[in-house]
């Protein structure tokens, strides 16, 4: 019982951060929108590789938990691939480079995952 407490806890957090996301984007702040749906995907692929017990370290690197992620077929490659691309999304949102990406796909980024975190926790 108290697994399935803390996984609605954990969904809960999840679903706040993207909501905060989605609130920015939607009144013009696309950029701090990007860089948190970013760190909900971190925290993400975080708690994916501990579930699956795939060894990170103190300070994990997201193309490497990715990459292990779909090497223990956890995911597929494409997924690993979307994962990929909104990596490099949010690497772009947390260094300032707000020039070489939009607020549609800031949009997508949180909407895709949304889906990825349905698919991926239960």
């Amino acid at each position: 019982m108290m697994l399935d407490l803390k996984k609605i806890i954990e969904a809960e957090i999840f679903d706040d951060f993207l909501e905060q996301a989605e609130y920015l984007l939607n009144n013009g702040y696309f950029q701090p929108a990007a860089v948190i749906t970013g760190c909900v995907l971190e925290d993400a692929l975080r708690k994916l590789c501990l579930k699956a017990e795939i060894e990170i370290g103190d300070r994990p690197k997201l193309d490497k938990m990715n990459a292990d992620l779909a090497k223990n077929e956890i995911y597929n490659k494409l997924t690993q691939k979307q994962i990929t691309a909104w990596a490099d999304l949010r690497n772009k949102a947390t260094h300032g480079h707000w020039d070489t990406f939009n607020q549609d796909d800031v949009k997508f980024f949180i909407q895709g995952l949304r889906s990825f975190m349905i698919n991926n926790f239960d």
